[in-house]
């Protein structure tokens, strides 16, 4: 589960361009430039003997795979980098090359300071020693003092809250007691670059909390880590860059809320292997009468946000043209006070033929927590069963801003479903459906906006605390001895 490196040891393109960002090399603890790695795959246990007897001769058994190639990236002091991708993509290769487990085939990596990894569960654990005794022995193979270590056994045996099983055998944990002792051990010893592999999603949310605390704190003390998880919403929470690998490769490296975008679109070609062809319009039958038309109003074209410079992740069918941001009279707008209406207008082109849209808008705030996200799905819009090629898609979404006070950014989207899928939606289970819904373009971080105090509002200003509003009701009643009224 831990293993420890420090050396010089192989990066990626660098978003879209496949260029690596220029970096002041002091502020770099991880460098990799053109990894590789190579296995030997063979159809028989006994073509990996003739390799080995006959390679020299010229003759060849079996044949190659690269579970990664021409792999490079940064990673700079105290930033967070996820690494994401389908099973298979070359993840868990990678980190373990950080680790200094595997040596690449090719290219070079460089790792400055102490690197402390939390890998496959089981790994760098002695399952006949005791909690506290792996905990020894591990901070030794990080090169803690012997010392050090029993300094800080009582704090790591804290945060790992197993009780008396810290003095138990370690084959005899569970799988999430067995996490909570490497997390607080690999955590607690001053390492600089970080790396975790899947490891928090086998703990329970009350130390998944806990861990992802700890982490901020080290963060935010300089300390590097890379992510790697197949929970994308703690990558667009918790990671500030990514990478997306895919059979090896890395198609893509920038911010990590476009990662993830790309990520359900790659994934999603790949579940559509062989997508149907689309029906004509005819087939369908007569559309129902759009939400939204070209009488119903729209915002001047000064109201529009400049798209230039977002990212537009699509399959090719939509464009986004359009993406406004008003208040309830239609004026731009980008402050709001606390329950105040923010009118979201999205306008896309369809360049094919599909089948019912579906669209709708994210709002994230300044942690990168997801605090409301809600499309035509969810409101239960009425859509068109089919929009034709050539056509402008416009929805509008009305949202009361009953958020806490806070700087957000938003996300736009459009998916589309079949009429068949469609049709059966109450029938389906939300993963169901959502593995139904084709993604058809997103936009992350169009635009931001601000929510402030309610300047004249009764009962008080503020109109809530915490994240969201919850909507309900608060009464009162007294219970108990009731006084008489004293006597004229």
């Amino acid at each position: 589960m831990m293993t420890g490196a420090s050396s010089g040891m192989h990066c990626a393109p660098e978003a879209r361009d496949a260029t690596v960002a220029t970096t002041p090399t002091e502020l770099l603890v991880v460098s990799a430039r053109g990894l590789g790695k190579v296995y030997r795959l063979y159809d028989r246990p006994a073509d990996r003997l003739k390799h080995m007897l006959f390679s020299r001769l010229g003759r060849s058994y079996g044949r190659e795979f690269w579970a990664l190639r021409d792999v490079s990236f940064d990673v700079r002091r105290g930033e967070v980098v996820g690494i994401i991708g389908r099973n298979g993509s070359g993840k868990s290769t990678l980190l373990q090359i950080l680790a200094g487990i595997l040596r690449p085939a090719t290219g070079e990596v460089r790792v400055t300071g102490r690197v402390a990894a939390l890998l496959e569960l089981g790994s760098g654990f002695n399952p006949d020693c005791t909690g506290r005794e792996n905990v020894l022995m591990n901070g030794a193979v990080l090169g803690v003092s012997r010392s050090e270590i029993e300094r800080r056994l009582d704090e790591i045996a804290d945060f790992a809250d197993i009780g008396e099983f810290i003095d138990q055998p370690v084959k005899t944990y569970s799988s999430g007691m067995f996490v909570r002792v490497a997390f607080a051990v690999t955590t607690s010893l001053d390492a600089d670059v970080l790396l975790i592999d899947e490891a928090l999603a086998v703990g329970d949310v009350f130390f998944r909390q806990k861990c992802y605390q700890r982490l901020e704190a080290l963060r935010a003390k300089g300390v590097s880590i890379v992510l790697v998880s197949h929970a994308m919403t703690e990558v667009e929470q918790f990671c500030q860059r990514a990478l997306l690998l895919d059979g090896g490769h890395v198609v893509f490296q920038g911010s990590a809320v476009e990662a993830v975008k790309r990520y359900y679109l790659l994934d999603q070609e790949v579940r559509l292997v062989t997508p149907r062809a689309l029906p004509a319009a005819s087939a369908l039958g007569p559309a129902p009468p759009p939400t939204f038309s070209d009488s119903e109003f729209w915002p001047a074209a000064g109201a529009f946000l400049d798209l230039s410079r977002v990212a537009h992740v699509s399959d090719g069918m939509t464009r986004c043209t359009g993406v406004a941001l008003c208040d309830e009279h239609g004026r731009a707008c980008h402050v709001f006070e606390q329950g105040q209406i923010a009118s979201f207008f999205l306008e896309i082109e369809v360049l094919a033929d599909i089948e019912v849209p579906t669209g709708g808008v994210e709002l994230v705030n300044d942690k990168g927590i997801i605090v409301h996200g809600k499309s035509t799905l969810e409101y239960g819009s009425e859509v068109p069963r089919c929009v034709c090629r050539g056509s402008r898609l416009r929805i509008r979404q009305d949202i009361a801003l009953e958020i806490a006070v806070g700087d957000y950014t938003f996300n736009v989207g459009i998916g589309t479903l079949s009429p068949h899928h469609y049709d059966r939606r109450l029938h389906y289970s939300h993963a169901e459906l959502d593995t139904r819904l084709v993604r058809r373009c997103l936009l992350p971080t169009v635009g931001t906006f601000a929510v402030l105090l309610r300047s004249n509002a009764a009962p008080v200003q503020l109109l809530h605390h915490g994240v969201a509003n919850l909507r309900g009701e608060c009464t009162v009643s007294v219970v108990g001895v009731r006084k008489e009224p004293a006597p004229r």
